[in-house]
């Protein structure tokens, strides 16, 4: 079962893509391809096979997280440029009417 250009077309127009009529033609048997190679990997797929995520299995490395002393707010904004309300007082760089 090829995919037709039509149905690259309606694709398009589900994900907003302008495409051109030669994109459109381009992209028809590639998407054909990729659907056809994702078929293959589905035929592989043993039922006795559990899904994962990952190849091998995966150990945690990081260490426990632990509490331990650190800055107060003060001590943290007592190097800062500007600090207004206990907080970090930064340029504004967005439009507050969007």
């Amino acid at each position: 079962m090829a995919i037709t250009r039509d149905e690259v077309a309606h694709l398009a127009r589900l994900s907003r893509m302008s495409l051109s009529d030669a994109e459109l033609d381009a992209l028809a048997p590639q998407l054909d391809q990729i659907l056809s190679a994702v078929a293959r990997v589905a035929e592989v797929a043993a039922a006795d096979i559990p899904p994962t995520s990952h190849a091998v299995p995966l150990t945690n490395v990081f260490r426990v997280d632990t509490t331990r002393p650190s800055l107060t707010a003060e001590e943290a904004l007592a190097g800062a440029p500007s600090a207004e309300e206990g907080r970090f007082r930064v340029p504004r760089i967005l439009d507050p009417d969007e």
